[in-house]
């Protein structure tokens, strides 16, 4: 058994102090992260003529690195110095963005894919010791009944920031070819360039972050036993089950979202941007809400309200093609991107606080590598598995036509068409009903039932609207009524069995 000392000191002071230096690093990190990855990293490997294949191994990448995870663990726990492996790791991992900034300049697509996903592989095996740090790192500052607030409102600045630079962005790279007589793939030297600095940032800001002391270890036991001390705890086995096969079903679908967009509805790159953005500002009038739900009651309750919302956005996809682009594309890929930003919301923070609160108070370094090694596993097989099957995909095809007849008319109607990225969202949604399954499985203390969160979040948006023409009822609009669902818990007796039983990352590096 690997035992430590505990140490029961509370950083109060220390964290109050560090909590603006936490949001100026989430700051540089979400301008590093929204025109580094995500649809700006797609377009520019479709604009370089990249196969299915070769996005869904850049998309993997990230997740393949994260096997560095394991030396990280034992750099950590015998340096022991969170700060310095940090920022050690940062000034390897920033300057990697200004190798694929140069190589979209290069003339060979093949030779720049090469390059990007070489510079994407050391950023983010390099990133593997930052997330190693950063999590034991925050476990050790935050308490765990702050989680949700200190992490709530650095998301929310995240959000918003990252708003601003992916239209500002995805203006310029549209709007390159016609003010400039340079290939589109140049705009990306700029983009990746800008990224590189909000990086840096992110590294810089840590300077001023508390770091605790590690406890200190009373044996010394390798680092093959520390990892494997996580699966031997039940409850958080069943949580690493969980979030695995919830990784996998996004992963599966999530990387060709944009591909979807670029290639087969043929919309500009301002328009998925722009409705990236639309889910963005979703989860940041949200990000808050979720906290404080997830302080009060717990994160569980949270993940089981926005997980369903998730499945059901990506099965929607199915839809926005009936198989060619239709007149209520647009709409639906609207109303797609608001319900996934809500839910995307609450359960990046709620997973996130989840993990690190069922790892053991200043032994969690061992618990989070373990988790995360798991999910970047899973993560990464889908996203191989979707770029190997994507061609294959492309020849089938399921569909499903109603008819009518009579004597006077006829009448047919497709209600079903599944083709080619179709069928991903559809493995996606079926994946995600079970991970669901899985997670009513872990234990968690405190909880409210689903239906008193849903029911406070109706009566929140309906609040909102009938306030909306004044100033308040805007403000009123963004605060979740937590009195609501107290009210809901006395009148509704019924659910209290459903209540769970008290139970015995960094962001480079999201789960």
């Amino acid at each position: 058994m690997w035992a430590v000392i505990s140490l029961d000191t509370d950083y109060k002071n220390e964290l109050t102090a560090s909590e603006p230096w936490l949001v100026k690093n989430g700051v540089g990190i979400q301008i590093m992260e929204t025109l580094a990855m995500g649809a700006f990293l797609t377009a520019l490997a479709v604009d370089l003529g990249a196969s299915n294949l070769t996005i869904g191994i850049l998309a993997a990448i990230p997740h393949l690195a994260q096997l560095a995870q394991i030396p990280a663990l034992f750099t950590v726990e015998h340096i022991r110095q969170r700060r310095r492996i940090y920022m050690i790791a940062g000034y390897i991992a920033r300057p990697m963005l200004l190798v694929i900034a140069a190589a979209a300049l290069l003339p060979m697509a093949d030779v720049a894919l090469t390059t990007i996903a070489l510079a994407f592989l050391v950023r983010y095996v390099a990133g593997a010791f930052l997330a190693c740090s950063w999590s034991s790192w925050m476990r050790d500052l935050v308490p765990d009944k702050e989680m949700g607030r200190v992490f709530g409102n650095r998301q929310k600045r995240m959000i918003g920031i990252g708003i601003v630079f992916s239209l500002l962005a995805a203006g310029f790279i549209d709007g390159w070819q016609a003010l400039t007589p340079w290939p589109k793939p140049w705009a990306y030297t700029i983009i990746y360039t800008l990224a590189f600095f909000g990086g840096a940032y992110s590294v810089w800001a840590t300077k001023h972050i508390f770091e605790p002391p590690m406890a200190p270890s009373i044996t010394v036991v390798s680092w093959t036993s520390r990892l494997r001390e996580p699966f031997r705890n039940a409850n958080y086995r069943r949580l690493i089950v969980f979030l695995a096969s919830w990784n996998f079903a996004i992963n599966l679908a999530a990387p060709f979202f944009t591909v979807h967009m670029l290639r087969t509805m043929e919309l500009d790159l301002f328009t998925v941007i722009g409705l990236a953005t639309l889910s963005q500002g979703a989860a940041y009038l949200m990000v808050s809400q979720w906290g404080a739900i997830a302080d009060r009651f717990n994160n569980k309750s949270v993940m089981l309200v926005c997980g369903p919302m998730f499945v059901g956005s990506i099965f929607a996809w199915t839809f926005t093609t009936m198989p060619e682009v239709h007149s209520l594309t647009i709409p639906l890929l609207i109303l797609i991107h608001i319900a996934t930003g809500t839910a995307s919301a609450g359960i990046t923070l709620a997973s996130g606080n989840l993990t690190m609160q069922l790892a053991p108070k200043n032994n969690a370094t061992s618990y989070l590598a373990a988790s995360s090694l798991v999910n970047s596993t899973a993560a990464a097989i889908a996203t191989m598995a979707g770029g190997l099957t994507a061609d294959l995909l492309a020849r089938w095809e399921l569909s499903l036509v109603l008819s009518w007849r009579s004597e006077t008319t006829s009448l047919q109607m497709e209600a079903l068409s599944f083709t080619h990225w179709d069928f991903f969202f559809f493995f996606a949604t079926l994946i995600g009903l079970f991970s669901l399954n899985r997670l009513t499985r872990v234990e968690e203390g405190g909880g409210a039932p689903e239906r008193a969160v849903l029911n406070a979040l109706g009566v929140s948006m309906r609040q909102g609207i009938r306030n909306l023409s004044t100033i308040a009822g805007l403000h009123g609009a963004t605060e979740f009524p937590i009195d609501a669902i107290e009210d809901e818990l006395k009148a509704a007796p019924d659910d209290q069995d459903d209540v769970v039983p008290d139970p015995t990352q960094e962001d480079d590096q999201k789960p």
